[in-house]
């Protein structure tokens, strides 16, 4: 059961992964013009998926998981505060906010859903939104926001707080960050989206996983693997710091058992792409964050299938 958990998961990762890499080393995509997939992923298929997970819960039920956005939206605040001070000590403040965001939000949306499915069943599906919301609402922004401030044009009538306001405008009214704050409204206001809107949502909800992990692919496929020092410590930070820092924050909490296991296995996922695909859209340094993610990945299969094996039975 473990094994094949273990395998249900990161076995279609890898692939769709392994296909967008080939495809760009190959010439078949090309792999240095992304702007497209990137839009697609980012402003349409991801937040489409986020908003019907969140706004289709039952109100009862997205209350329930209020422990869950807490937990999981503190440790990665946590984390990403941790790295970005690390990261600044020899980077600029857009890279290593870049690098905050791979390393404190994981990879919910490739390895979480199908994870949790096979382990939780059905049911794995909402607290694989809810995670998705917390870091959506939380460090994406915070990302975006250090992102804009550090990239814009100098302007000398602007001040300080005009610059931050006007980051942080931008910042909020992105797809990503719009798209479960509404989905979370919708569904604490008991409002339904109908089935048509969900059908149309959905279609193209349904393609965010496969896409973002092809063009994430795509992406590394035009960059060369940096096994440096601090992508070491990136995938020790994210795929054992990271769940055991929800481990003590779960056992130190009065909340239910079957909230702190998923709290935990939701934290063990690897490294997210959101790092990457911000990068791209910023004209950053993509190299770093994509080092991450491969090696949180690989490793990750060890430390997913430990997670599993000390939270069984689920």
């Amino acid at each position: 059961m473990m094994v094949q958990a273990i395998l249900l998961a990161l076995a279609p990762v890898f692939f769709v992964m392994a296909l967008g890499y080939g495809a760009g080393r190959l010439g078949t995509v090309d792999n240095r013009h992304v702007d497209g997939f990137n839009a697609l992923v980012m402003d349409f298929a991801l937040p489409a998926s986020i908003f019907v997970a969140t706004a289709s819960a039952p109100r009862d039920e997205t209350l329930a998981q209020a422990p869950l956005f807490a937990i999981l939206g503190g440790v990665m605040l946590a984390v990403y505060l941790g790295w970005y001070a690390f990261a600044r000590i020899r980077g600029g403040a857009a890279d290593a906010s870049l690098q905050a965001l791979t390393v404190a939000f994981p990879n919910l949306a490739g390895v979480g859903l199908p994870i949790t499915s096979a382990v939780l069943g059905p049911s794995g599906t909402v607290p694989v939104a809810i995670g998705l919301a917390a870091g959506s609402l939380i460090v994406s922004p915070l990302t975006l926001v250090l992102v804009e401030m550090n990239t814009a044009k100098p302007d000398a009538a602007g001040s300080s707080a005009g610059l931050i306001a006007r980051a942080l405008k931008r910042a909020l009214l992105k797809p990503i960050v719009l798209a479960p704050a509404l989905g979370i409204a919708l569904s604490l206001s008991e409002i339904e989206l109908g089935r048509v809107a969900d059908a149309c949502l959905g279609l193209i909800g349904d393609a965010s996983a496969g896409v973002a992990l092809f063009l994430t692919g795509l992406i590394l496929s035009a960059q060369a693997f940096r096994p440096d020092w601090k992508i070491i410590g990136a995938t020790i930070t994210g795929d054992v710091v990271r769940p055991l820092l929800t481990a003590a924050v779960v056992f130190a909490l009065p909340i239910p058992t079957e909230t702190a296991k998923v709290a935990i296995l939701l934290a063990a996922v690897p490294a997210g792409f959101f790092g990457i695909l911000f990068a791209v859209s910023y004209r950053l340094d993509s190299a770093t964050a994509g080092s991450m993610v491969i090696a949180s990945t690989v490793f990750s299969a060890v430390t997913l299938a430990a997670a599993i094996a000390l939270l069984s039975p689920f």
